[in-house]
């Protein structure tokens, strides 16, 4: 995904985005930090530390998920007007294409289509040098 292909929003509500998802107590802990978002679009740092790995040395699938998971809001949350009352996941599939071990894991999400109370979003995960780790297609619904 390229974010030169989003519309830029105004600096100060992408900080709102990424303070408020960034400030929930799952996300600290995660670890996860949002580098950029656009209209319809975010991306995310999930950096690699040790609570987040298996035994076998590699980043736990569960993490991976709840990262794509996390991206897709910022994304939905860039491309309405304000904060709906509420937002839940309704389907969520990730495909796992690789392992990743020694590196942090970059998360890219973009909505695909939009409705009044459905919107879908697909999401990449790749290593700092690009190596695919996942793919991700999400389901949210909005109310406001």
């Amino acid at each position: 995904m390229n974010p030169d292909h989003f519309a830029p929003i105004a600096p100060e509500r992408a900080r709102e985005i990424a303070d408020s998802l960034g400030g929930e107590a799952f996300v600290r802990w995660l670890g996860l930090r949002f580098e950029e978002i656009r209209s319809g679009y975010a991306r995310a740092r999930l950096g690699h530390r040790g609570e987040l790995l298996q035994a076998d040395g590699v980043i736990a699938g569960g993490a991976i998920a709840s990262a794509i998971d996390t991206v897709v809001i910022g994304a939905i949350l860039s491309s309405v007007p304000s904060r709906p009352r509420r937002m839940a996941t309704i389907d969520l599939q990730v495909h796992f294409i690789d392992a990743i071990a020694a590196e942090d894991l970059i998360t890219e999400a973009r909505v695909r289509r939009q409705g009044k109370t459905l919107v879908f979003v697909e999401v990449d995960a790749r290593t700092d040098g690009g190596r695919e780790i996942a793919h991700g297609e999400a389901c949210c619904r909005v109310s406001f």
